[in-house]
């Protein structure tokens, strides 16, 4: 089966359902009973799969990861609470205090902060970079490196860098390569045909079909001997190619209490098996937005990888069959103009969220980075003047009339 959508309709289930249901059950419970002691005390040994206590597994949970898995090829799926915890949880099941990992310098703001103020507070050092410039990696690299970690398409910047030549980089240092694809999903992208070796994703946006749930995945795609990475290094002898996602479910994952709940799992099993369709409608919406934005004078500026004069276009079309996700910046002449702007909206939402159904905007500078200094918010390209528009379904002439109302002086 070639299509997305086919396949995702048709993953099975991990065990057959006694009633024969056609959707997954929501298995909403704490624990699992076992037939005898010497059953529970085997699985308790690692020797017979099967869920215990849901904060480590759960059968709805499970079914959600096959279906990611499935669909991407991976070799390993873990689902989580949400994409920070998923971001979170991979890099303290790679790291330890001393050790460092080289970052693409625009980031979301609270990857940014996670980095800055969190994980270095317990010793681990971010080396920032813009990771458009490849040549600016190498000589940041050392024995103590363990990572290049990067966004497919930043956000809110939309910049763009090269895989297939990060992936080089890594393979030559033998670091990991991580990619945060929360933008580009997988109907759209496929991490491990480009060499990345771990893909962190919110499914929070696009996969939870609009905005239901709150939740994380990482993504394993088997391409990485995890005897090179000295914090997995240990259990390899006894989990093989499954040591990353064997520490993380026996550390991070169940200690810090960071699963998905069923529940969420079951709003992300409903939203991927119309993933497809839905970025496909953001996505023309996406290209009719930028062609009016374009021919508007009062637009300053649009930013959006899919259009041909972007400088990211071709990097689209190679990496992300031309659909770099469906988040778009314009800006208007100052920020005062932004605030008038998005006061007058009427369909569009003023909402911090990406890939609903419905189409949201916000302003990055005042919200997402205000905590930062304005030298920085400078630094890292973001501009007081400019909006974020993530494309909703709704008809795309409907937004344009919206946009035309705020825009008017009257």
């Amino acid at each position: 089966m070639k299509s997305f959508t086919t396949r995702s309709l048709n993953v099975p289930f991990p065990r057959k359902d006694p009633h024969n249901a056609l959707a997954m059950p929501v298995y909403e419970s704490v624990a699992f009973e076992f037939a005898s002691a010497e059953d529970i005390a085997a699985n308790f040994r690692g020797e017979l799969p099967a869920h215990t206590y849901s904060r480590t597994s759960n059968p709805t949970v499970e079914y959600f990861e096959a279906k990611i898995k499935a669909l991407t090829g991976a070799h390993q799926v873990l689902a989580l609470s949400s994409g920070m915890a998923a971001i979170s949880a991979a890099m303290m099941a790679i790291c330890k205090q001393g050790d460092n990992i080289i970052s693409g310098n625009h980031l979301f703001g609270h990857t940014l902060a996670l980095f800055e103020q969190s994980l270095s507070a317990y010793g681990l050092e971010t080396r920032f970079v813009d990771t458009t410039k490849t040549e600016l990696i190498e000589p940041l690299i050392d024995k103590n490196t363990r990572a290049i970690y990067f966004e497919t398409v930043t956000n809110p910047q939309l910049e763009i860098a090269n895989i297939s030549r990060l992936s080089e980089i890594a393979n030559k240092h033998g670091i990991l390569l991580i990619a945060d694809s929360t933008i580009t999903p997988p109907s759209v992208f496929s991490s491990k045909s480009l060499g990345i070796h771990v893909e962190v994703m919110s499914t929070t946006k696009f996969i939870s079909g609009g905005a239901t749930a709150v939740g994380g995945i990482i993504i394993d795609n088997g391409l990485y001997d995890w005897n090179l990475n000295p914090n997995c290094q240990p259990i390899t002898a006894k989990f093989g190619k499954d040591a990353f996602v064997a520490r993380l479910r026996k550390n991070y994952y169940r200690n810090l209490g960071m699963p998905m709940t069923a529940h969420s799992a079951n709003y992300m099993i409903a939203g991927l098996d119309i993933l497809e369709l839905r970025v496909e409608r953001c996505y023309q919406n996406c290209m009719k937005l930028g062609e009016y934005f374009q021919q508007n004078p009062s637009i300053k500026r649009v930013d959006y990888p899919g259009l041909k004069d972007s400088p990211f276009f071709d990097l689209a079309v190679k990496q992300f069959n031309g659909v770099p996700g469906t988040v778009m910046t314009f800006d208007l002449e100052s920020q005062a103009a932004c605030y008038h702007f998005m006061n007058r909206l009427k369909l569009i939402r003023r909402a911090t969220n990406l890939n609903d159904n419905k189409s949201l905007i916000i302003h990055p500078y005042s919200t997402i980075y205000t905590e930062f200094p304005e030298v920085m918010r400078d630094t890292m390209g973001i501009r007081p003047t400019m909006m974020r528009l993530s494309v909703g379904i709704e008809g795309a002439e409907d937004l344009i009339a919206d946009m035309e109302h705020a825009l008017r002086e009257d």
